[in-house]
């Protein structure tokens, strides 16, 4: 099986080489394993669905509403 490390793993999947550490450690991503360390991925993992948050902004359409209403 070939593997891969935090960096190239980073930009596989465009995002940076940190988010990738944190989503080993959490045990998100199918057979990681540290190896002192470093984390060796396999080449062929998915990339975990992101569970971050993010804000909800108002659309253009939603703002124009509520200053009309105001």
């Amino acid at each position: 099986m070939d593997y891969l490390s935090a960096k190239e793993t980073a930009e596989k999947w465009n995002i940076s080489r940190r988010r990738v550490q944190i989503l080993c450690g959490e045990g998100r991503v199918e057979g990681a394993f540290k190896l002192s360390d470093v984390w060796v991925i396999p080449k062929d993992a998915k990339k975990p669905a992101d569970r971050r948050k993010t804000k909800k902004r108002p659309t253009n359409s939603e703002a124009g509403k509520l200053v009309s209403e105001g």
